[in-house]
C-alpha cells in the first residue's frame, strides 16, 4: 500500500509478564477452568514493520539538468541551448541571437538559434538542394564579405568561399542527435578572410548559425552547439501536426522533412 501507514497501526505492545507470574497465572486459570479451557488471553505479537516501499508512495519527476557554470539556459520555441555568460541576447522573429561583449548587432562573432529556419526563409535556405554542403552555401544570398572590417558596411565582395566538414561532418547535440556541422574559409575582394559555421538539423529543420566567427571565441561555438536539445521543440511540432490534422488542416509537411535520406541524420 503506497503512502505512510496510520498512526493506528502502530499500537503499543501489551507489556509480557514474568515467567514467574506467568507460570502461576496459567496454574490458577487451570484450577478454574479445568485442562484444554481457552485462556481468553490477547495476543503480544508485534505488528509488522512496513516495507521501505510503503513508506513512499510518491514518484519525483527527473529533474532538469541545469546549464553548467559559465552558461545560462535559453529556449526559443522549445529549442533549448545554453549561452556564454556575459553575453548579449536577442529574440524575436523566430531567431534567438547571442552577441558577444562588445558587439551591438547580431553579426560578426554571433551565435544564430533559427527554429523552422528553412520554413520561415523565402528561398527555403538552408535546406534547398543541401545548400549546407555547397562551397556557396554558407548564405543564402554569398556575394558579401563578413570580415571584422567590412561586415558592418558589406560592400566588399566574395572572391571565392570553400566548404570544409570537420571530421565525420557531424555533431551530437545534448538530446543525442546529430546534426549536419559545416564550415567555410571565406576570400573577400580586399583580401579580408572570414570563417562561417553552421550546424543543421534538416528533418527537424533547426539551425545554429556562426555569421561570421570572431577567434577570439573559437571553441565557444561548439560547446554551445552541442548543448541544444530539440525534445520539446519536436514535441510542439508533433501536438500542433495533430491537432491540424483532427481540423482537417494537416499539410503533411510541418515536420521539416526532406525526404532526401541520408540527410535527415536528425533522425539517427
Amino acid at each position: 500500500m503506497s503512502g505512510i501507514p496510520s498512526r493506528a497501526r502502530f499500537e503499543a505492545p501489551r507489556r509480557r509478564p514474568s515467567v514467574r507470574a506467568a507460570a502461576a497465572l496459567a496454574v490458577a486459570s487451570l484450577a478454574v477452568t479445568g485442562c484444554g479451557g481457552d485462556s481468553g488471553s490477547a495476543s503480544t505479537e508485534l505488528p509488522p514493520v512496513p516495507e521501505p516501499e510503503a513508506t513512499y508512495g510518491g514518484v519525483l519527476a527527473a529533474a532538469e539538468a541545469p546549464a553548467p557554470g559559465g552558461f545560462t539556459p535559453l529556449n526559443i520555441e522549445g529549442v533549448k541551448i545554453n549561452a556564454p555568460e556575459g553575453w548579449e541576447v536577442d529574440q524575436g522573429d523566430g531567431v534567438l541571437c547571442m552577441r558577444p561583449p562588445g558587439q551591438s548587432a547580431c553579426g560578426y562573432g554571433a551565435i544564430e538559434v533559427r527554429p523552422k529556419a528553412a520554413e520561415r526563409h523565402p528561398e527555403n535556405w538552408p535546406k534547398k538542394d543541401s545548400d549546407f554542403h555547397k562551397d556557396d552555401g554558407w548564405a543564402a544570398d554569398p556575394t558579401a564579405c563578413r570580415s571584422l572590417s567590412t561586415a558592418e558596411a558589406g560592400d566588399v565582395g566574395i572572391r571565392e568561399s570553400k566548404l570544409h566538414l570537420v571530421g565525420d561532418g557531424l555533431t551530437t547535440h545534448a538530446d543525442g542527435l546529430k546534426s549536419h556541422y559545416s564550415t567555410w574559409q571565406v576570400t573577400c575582394e580586399n583580401d579580408d578572410v572570414f570563417e562561417v559555421r553552421m550546424w543543421f538539423l534538416p528533418e527537424s529543420d533547426v539551425l545554429v548559425y556562426a555569421w561570421s566567427v570572431d577567434q577570439r571565441y573559437d571553441s565557444l561555438y561548439l560547446t554551445v552547439a552541442e548543448s541544444m536539445d530539440v525534445t520539446e521543440y519536436k514535441q510542439r511540432n508533433s501536438e500542433q501536426e495533430q491537432e491540424d490534422d483532427d481540423n482537417g488542416g494537416g499539410n503533411g509537411n510541418r515536420g521539416g522533412g526532406n525526404g532526401n535520406g541520408n540527410n535527415n541524420r536528425d533522425d539517427d
